[in-house]
């Protein structure tokens, strides 16, 4: 993260780093994971461990992915070809935004189809559809309605660098980009980003940043799941009594989220949410987790509180501002390593058999009454 922050102009850095309010709640998220604690356990044969595993029909290389997020070639340039480039390379799928700053048909070509479509939806539901059926007609598989950004919230960081789409160049910006030259002449030479996604969209649908999205509702997911005819994933819920809604509703997956931190100050840490949700729609619901995981072990925590799937989003795009798709690739291979040993050192050899048993019960201590 250090490095990335040193080569990223402070604008783009606070973009991916930054929250909403005072920030508690994504530094919360980070928190509660490290409070969770795994339990060691000995003298049990855990050679030919398997990191792999089978989530909604496809074989996945790993027990992690890339979330979906906007923007990104915002962080280095080229960023989206590096993430689809490591999605393939890794057989882990790609979150591909509807903010996105690539177009999702080229996406999914350059990850050789690992790629799941983010959708946003703004006023506009038949300009929704629109894209729905992009993705589809381009191969996509799997669609995830994020539903947890009725509208966009207050991010100061963002405030106080200026920072807006489409780009306003002031005195602040001009010497923050100065003092970032390779970032400034790679961004020239490849051409200032912008959401690729909007550009077919209906001329009267409002895409802005800031433009109200708060018009989802139950009906509207009912319509989606009519039209929709592959995996269909609801992402953003912190509710158990929404999670168990959603999953009466015909979803395939219900994504645990509180957008790490980016829309409600006041969220609950997501990994607490996750336990609850767990309870409430059962233990063979498929459900995906992210917000706050940082490390492997992390995603062995994620996975034993109930998660089937973990994404990580700040990360990746800290390691790809660092070092590229070197620093991407090396990033993941460390995850990899460190789900790895977490495994061996909780004495499991398949990553599909992780579960609440992982978990250190520090209520089962003795007293010394």
């Amino acid at each position: 993260m250090r490095l990335a922050e040193q080569r990223m102009p402070r604008m783009m850095f606070d973009f991916v780093q930054g929250a909403v309010g005072t920030e508690h709640a994504a530094n919360l998220n980070c928190e509660s994971l490290n409070n969770i604690r795994l339990c060691p356990r000995v003298l049990l044969n855990v050679d030919g461990r398997t990191l792999g595993k089978q989530f909604l029909g496809e074989e996945m290389g790993l027990p992690f992915g890339i979330a979906p997020m906007g923007m990104c070639n915002l962080v280095w340039p080229g960023a989206d070809g590096i993430l689809a480039e490591q999605a393939a390379k890794h057989n882990i799928p790609l979150g591909v935004s509807t903010a996105a700053s690539s177009r999702l048909e080229d996406m999914f070509e350059q990850s050789g189809g690992k790629t799941w479509f983010q959708l946003y939806v703004y006023q506009s539901h038949e300009a929704a559809f629109d894209l729905v059926d992009r993705a589809a007609a381009a191969g996509y598989t799997k669609l995830l309605l994020t539903v947890d950004v009725t509208q966009l919230s207050r991010r100061v960081r963002d405030l106080r660098n200026g920072f807006q789409v489409p780009f306003k160049m002031g005195p602040r910006q001009f010497a923050d980009f100065a003092l970032h030259p390779t970032w400034s002449l790679k961004t020239l030479a490849m051409g200032v980003p912008s959401p690729q996604n909007y550009d077919a969209l209906k001329a009267d649908a409002d895409t802005t940043r800031n433009a109200n999205r708060g018009s989802t509702d139950w009906d509207f997911l009912k319509r989606l799941r009519e039209r929709w005819k592959h995996k269909l994933v609801v992402k953003g819920v912190l509710s158990p009594a929404d999670a168990m809604q959603i999953k009466q509703t015909g979803a395939d997956a219900v994504y645990v989220s509180n957008h790490g931190g980016r829309q409600l100050d006041s969220a609950p840490p997501a990994i607490q949410a996750l336990g609850a949700v767990r309870a409430a729609v059962g233990p063979d619901y498929p459900l995906i987790f992210d917000s706050g995981v940082r490390s492997g072990e992390d995603v062995v925590k994620a996975l034993a509180m109930g998660a089937d799937f973990v994404m990580l989003g700040r990360p990746i795009l800290y390691a790809v501002g660092a070092n590229g798709a070197r620093g991407l690739n090396q990033f993941i291979e460390i995850l990899k390593q460190d789900v790895d040993v977490a495994l061996s050192q909780i004495g499991l050899t398949d990553i599909s058999g992780v579960s609440a048993q992982a978990l250190y019960e520090t209520n089962l201590a003795p007293t010394t009454e």
